[in-house]
């Protein structure tokens, strides 16, 4: 069993068909534990009733709740979710709220120190507060894992450089590798290409990037690792990417080999998509059936 950290937004996703439990850094913690890791989720709800059901629905999880702050200056966020046909979401994310006003506390120090990941993302850096709490808690991890979010307009480059300058490990989708690197150097690149321009620009050595229904690519070790996706009918994307992340962490720290570890990690990502909502179940069985199916 490893321990993960996972630092950002808990909140409510207000799908068309109800509101769900969410955010990017408790739906990573949700799926890593559900692999027998230990998972703790660094955030803050409002002193407000949707802040106490989330942490009833949490406990319901048999997440453990001793660093959820509880902010007096905001409220709970909740986070309008749009599906279009495909089922892929778009998000409309208010600002202020509670996880924007999270505070540098020793509690959270001494348990990142004591993580064997720390995964934290960019949203979580739009404003000072959270900010700053963020980066000092980098300084005492032992193994940063940055999940690159890019949600308009709540990023700026300057402070993704120091994130991903801080990262061991980064997770990118397509769209979000292409839009940073072309910001930086100037020009359009291949994916290898790319994934290689990043690499050392943030003298980062491992990095996957998301390819949505044509699977995912891992660069470690200085070799690419492929996995060009499976079979599934998308129910919607909320919370894939994160239970993708959660599985390929899991199984690195596990040292399975990269080739197993994207292939599960892209199997677990797509049972997600063809469910409702960010933390449906996925059973062993899925998992395996999908395995096979290729």
């Amino acid at each position: 069993m490893k321990q993960i950290v996972c630092y950002g937004e808990v909140l409510w996703d207000m799908l068309p068909t109800g509101k769900k439990l969410g955010g990017a850094p408790l739906n990573v913690a949700l799926r890593a534990q559900s692999f027998g890791h230990k998972a703790i989720v660094i955030s803050s709800i409002g002193n407000d009733s949707a802040g106490k059901e989330i942490l009833e629905h949490m406990k319901l999880h048999g997440a453990e709740l001793n660093h959820i702050q509880v902010s007096n200056n905001f409220s709970t966020s909740e986070v309008l979710v749009k599906l279009d046909a495909s089922g892929s979401a778009s998000y409309e994310i208010k600002m202020p709220c509670a996880w924007d006003d999270i505070q540098l506390m020793t509690s959270d120090l001494e348990v990142v120190s004591a993580s064997d990941a720390f995964i934290y993302g960019s949203l979580i850096a739009r404003q000072d507060t959270s900010r700053e709490t963020l980066f000092s808690l980098i300084e005492k991890a032992k193994y940063n894992v940055f999940d690159v979010n890019l949600r308009p307009p709540h990023y700026a480059m300057p402070t993704l450089l120091h994130l991903m300058g801080k990262a061991d490990f980064i997770k990118f989708n397509d769209e979000e590798l292409f839009e940073i690197c072309a910001d930086l150097c100037g020009e359009k690149k291949s994916l290898e290409d790319s994934i290689r321009f990043m690499a050392e620009k943030t003298n980062t050595s491992q990095i996957c990037v998301t390819l949505g229904e044509k699977g995912a690519v891992l660069f470690i070790n200085n070799t690419f690792v492929y996995n060009t996706g499976y079979k599934i009918t998308v129910a919607d994307t909320v919370g894939a990417g994160d239970s993708f992340l959660a599985s390929l962490i899991s199984q690195l720290l596990n040292c399975i080999q990269p080739q197993t570890a994207i292939d599960y990690a892209c199997a677990v990502g797509g049972i997600v998509a063809s469910k409702r909502g960010a933390n449906p179940s996925v059973s062993a069985e899925e998992i395996e059936k999908l395995l096979k199916s290729r």
